[in-house]
């Protein structure tokens, strides 16, 4: 479960070390490939809710192993793509359909099988260290395998990891039945889904029209209001939709799935920025781009590893104000070191204390919101934590990558660290509000 884990954040990140392979090659463009990126990871968010739906359904390893292979397919379409278009098919698309039924079916598996705060600390830490590591050293391993053999063996290699997945997979056991009675939301999910892509897309067009921008953001957001009343009218109506608003009664949840969008906002924001900054502005290869970004790595390593360490000895609250801390100053150091020195090493530091930040606060915050609800309402949560955590994602790289495509030199770059920083804060806001709890 790690490992699928693992494959879903790298797929995400890997390609921000392609960029200018990529663009070369499929003769497209740097804000061609952004796109590219920010519709998979939109892709994912905007269908994790209903993906979360169906395992309560079909089942958790079914609904597993159906995303396996399809994110398998796109894997390889990817590969062999001929153009941008492609591309967009394989990788952003299938691979983002992949892994909305994926994902889900790991976090119910392991909140299911795991039932106290300690051994779910541990596997969520574990989860959460691959995770964070897929995104964090995606650069580096995608940057390695481009510069020896070309970008599009880096997708073969997600083909690979794909299969070793299934292959483990045959032994893993499903604590619960399948439904096949639960009905599906049809309309919540097309609503949901158009709703989230509308308001991505608007910030997408920020540096091309601010009326274009302001015109798909109302838009997104007449559709969320519709997709609401339809959950609202279902529940009047006694029919299950597909997504309860009691979820959102819970404010303990709430603010956790605030921290949750903000982490990985700033984690997928401060990768694709950095990555852009030193390949586009100073010239680096995609190996050097990488290998700077290790540290990231380690910092994610170290501290997603002592989750259950940590779990055990502080609250919940406590980690989570203090990774947004860590991350917060990383970010600062990142500002004022690029823009100080030309040495590429000056930007470890930052990178070292955002991935200890990331690393230290990743787990709590599943923790915080997968333990609020019962096991009936595992499915629905953790489509709704996934799809959070997710579009988190892909607006941190639609934030940033817009700010930084509008003007690619270092008062641009500075500019998009900021913005992070500032979102950064209100996630911080938000984990100063969680109750304060002893550590179990």
């Amino acid at each position: 479960m790690a490992l699928a884990q693992f494959i879903c954040s790298f797929a995400g990140s890997n390609m921000n070390v392609m960029i200018n392979d990529i663009s070369e090659d499929l003769d497209t463009t740097v804000q061609g490939v952004q796109t590219a990126i920010t519709i998979f990871l939109l892709v994912m968010a905007a269908l994790m809710i209903p993906g979360g739906k169906l395992t309560d359904r079909y089942g958790r390893k079914r609904c597993l192993l159906v995303g396996l292979v399809v994110y398998g397919i796109g894997a390889l379409l990817s590969a062999a793509a001929p153009g941008l278009g492609v591309l967009i098919l394989g990788n952003s698309i299938l691979e983002g359909i992949g892994t909305a039924l994926l994902i889900p079916p790991v976090y119910i598996l392991t909140t299911l099988i795991f039932t106290d705060l300690a051994s779910r600390a541990r596997a969520f830490g574990v989860i959460m260290a691959l995770g964070g590591i897929g995104a964090a050293a995606g650069p580096l391993i995608g940057g390695l395998i481009t510069s020896a053999l070309s970008w599009r063996a880096a997708f073969v290699f997600q083909a690979l990891v794909i299969a070793v997945i299934i292959l483990l997979s045959r032994r893993l056991e499903d604590p619960l039945p399948p439904d096949p009675t639960r009905s599906f939301d049809t309309t919540g999910a097309v609503l949901s889904a158009a709703g989230l892509i509308l308001v991505v897309m608007g910030i997408l067009a920020a540096d091309d029209s601010l009326w274009l921008t302001l015109a798909l953001l109302a838009l997104g957001a007449l559709v969320l209001l519709g997709f609401f009343r339809s959950v609202r009218a279902k529940e009047r109506a006694g029919k299950e939709p597909l997504l309860s608003t009691a979820l959102f009664r819970d404010r303990t949840s709430n603010l956790g799935l605030v921290t949750q969008n903000v982490q990985w906002l700033l984690l997928m924001g401060s990768s694709f920025t950095v990555a852009a900054y030193l390949q586009v502005v100073r010239g680096y290869d995609a190996v050097q781009t990488g290998v700077i970004f290790t540290a990231a790595t380690l910092g994610l390593l170290v501290s997603s590893l002592a989750a259950e360490r940590l779990a055990q000895r502080w609250p919940q609250r406590t980690l989570i104000v203090t990774g947004f801390l860590a991350t917060l100053a990383g970010i600062v150091v990142l500002i004022a070191l690029a823009g100080s020195s030309p040495n590429p090493w000056a930007l470890t530091p930052g990178l070292l204390l955002i991935g200890l930040g990331l690393g230290v606060m990743l787990t709590p915050s599943v923790n915080v919101v997968q333990s609020s609800f019962p096991e009936e309402q595992q499915g629905e949560i953790s489509g709704l934590s996934r799809s959070v955590s997710n579009l988190g994602s892909s607006l941190g790289t639609a934030v940033a990558g817009t700010i930084l495509v509008a003007g690619l030199s270092t008062g641009a770059y500075a500019a998009a660290m900021i913005a992070l920083a500032v979102i950064g804060l209100v996630g911080l806001a938000a984990a100063l509000l969680l109750p304060r709890t002893p550590a179990r």
